[in-house]
């Protein structure tokens, strides 16, 4: 099948090509990138007024699956991703049971394998069970297709058996990806500790407590050489930590998500549950310094932490409901909302956080968009103003504190092995 996407605005923040450009999707692959391509017997996507750039990666979802699929399944995360703009997203392995295993990775995969395309990646665990006491087999997990390793949720809290992870890992070539809080600090408490805890008469968790863990992590990574990444980074220091180490040249990357540069813990004030994610939303100063952070090229990746829950499962009382939100469809329009719009960003910049770079961390070849490469596209509209609705969702999740707000950019098509897997027109 021949697809001819028709003078769009080719975003590459790799090559560095960019301008009004046609580009020629053919058996699976990028056969030419030009400006004025002529091809007979070709389905032809008019593009003119859109941004075409690779597919995005997101490497931090929760896809629930095995085990939770009344929050999510690997098909309608899939679909979600896809109505998002990703073409590919690496799964975090916090499911029941626990992705610990091969047998796990290859559930995960044949699954994928029967959804709607979009390329999934497990996420192995770092311990069986992911109860941080008995590592998982990384090589076992490796050969099976983990791409990294991650107890995600449950942190790995026992800092020797970190040490002996990140050395393993290191052999193995896996990256690990680290939720860092301190549980004994933040137990299940709900929103940040500061003024609207205090204000709710909540205890709240502290930024601290995910601060002496990447610290932790950062030190280890520098000591065993092994490459860490920070999951969901939130806080001001913690920003100024990873800083601190990369300029030392420690193998280390972080991510953050766009809760953490759009809303601050006043939301809780209005959202209530809807507006409980892990780790809280934080103050405006610690806003600021995620921003800067993703400008100076601190924070590597914009992740979503897609995180599925049931309508029920929300609307308990805020403090026992569980943290997340769902981010998938709504990733992309609020970080060019608040970061292109407001000229905090340059589109490429952006998209590099969100397509090359994600993929390098993992080691995958994707988030690029070359003659030759596989045809994984994107296209959307950076200037379409819509209105959030989470009843519109393809992901079975409907938590989001965006619910009902006026975000600006949106997805038109997304194309996964140069087959059209999503469109909105």
């Amino acid at each position: 099948m021949k697809l001819l996407i028709h003078q769009g605005r080719l975003v590459d923040p790799v090559g560095g090509i960019g301008g009004v450009m046609d580009i020629l999707l053919e058996d699976g692959r990028v056969a030419v990138i030009g400006s004025d391509i002529r091809e007979p017997d070709v389905q032809v996507l008019d593009a003119r007024g859109l941004v075409v750039c690779a597919g995005l990666v997101d490497m931090h979802v929760h896809l629930r699956d095995p085990g939770l699929e009344y929050k999510e399944t690997i098909s309608t995360g899939t679909q979600a991703a896809a109505a998002g703009g990703f073409t590919s997203v690496a799964c975090m392995p916090n499911t029941r049971p626990a992705v610990d295993c091969p047998e796990q990775i290859d559930y995960v995969r044949a699954k994928a394998a029967r959804s709607c395309g979009v390329h999934v990646w497990p996420i192995g665990s770092v311990t069986v069970g992911e109860k941080g006491e008995v590592l998982t087999d990384f090589e076992a997990l490796k050969r099976a297709g983990a791409v990294a390793l991650s107890d995600d949720g449950m942190p790995v809290q026992n800092a020797n058996l970190m040490r002996d992870a990140l050395i393993l890992a290191h052999r193995q070539e896996l990256t690990v990806l680290s939720h860092c809080e301190d549980a004994d600090m933040v137990k299940n408490y709900a929103v940040n500790e500061g003024r609207v805890s205090r204000k709710l008469r909540l205890p709240g968790r502290p930024a601290i407590a995910e601060e002496i863990m990447v610290a932790r992590d950062a030190m280890l990574a520098e000591e065993t050489g092994a490459a860490v990444h920070i999951c969901h980074i939130s806080t001001a220091k913690s920003v100024a930590l990873v800083r601190r180490y990369k300029k030392k040249g420690v193998h280390i990357t972080c991510e953050t998500c766009p809760q953490y540069f759009s809303l601050t813990e006043e939301e809780i004030l209005s959202k209530g549950a809807m507006a409980r994610v892990n780790p809280p939303l934080r103050t405006r100063a610690d806003v600021e310094a995620i921003i800067e952070g993703l400008k100076d090229g601190t924070i590597d990746a914009i992740a979503t932490d897609h995180a599925p829950h049931s309508a029920e499962e929300k609307a308990r009382p805020l403090t026992e409901a569980p943290s997340g939100m769902v981010g998938l469809e709504t990733a992309l329009a609020v970080t060019l909302t608040y970061l292109y719009h407001t000229g905090q960003m340059a589109l490429s910049d952006i998209l590099r956080k969100m397509t090359v770079n994600p993929a390098c961390i993992l080691r995958i070849n994707k988030g690029r968009l070359a003659v030759g490469g596989e045809a994984d596209v994107v296209i959307f509209d950076p200037d379409e103003v819509w209105t959030v609705d989470p009843s519109q969702f393809a992901s079975k999740g409907r938590n989001t504190p965006f619910a009902g707000m006026e975000l600006k950019g949106r997805v038109k098509y997304t194309i996964v092995n140069g087959q059209i897997v999503y469109r909105n027109t």
